[in-house]
């Protein structure tokens, strides 16, 4: 996934100002208690901290990807 992926999805499933604000402000656990802006800014990985969002938020896997959109493969490690 690459981040301009990243944020089209945050703009159709949680909308454009909340979905900005929610990655600005909210901060994630599972990512060091970072937000995902941060994290995106700190080189994790656009899907890592997509999936991390959507499981904090309680998004399901059939609305996580929008319309037209493929889950894209995890990143290898």
């Amino acid at each position: 996934m690459h981040e301009r992926e990243f944020w089209e999805l945050v703009d159709e499933v949680f909308g454009k100002a909340y979905g900005r604000s929610l990655v600005r402000d909210q901060t994630l656990d599972v990512l060091g208690g970072r937000s995902a802006l941060q994290a995106l800014a700190d080189g994790v990985e656009p899907r890592v901290v997509w999936n991390v969002l959507c499981d904090h938020m309680q998004i399901g896997d059939p609305q996580r990807w929008g319309r037209g959109h493929n889950a894209p493969p995890m990143p290898a490690r």
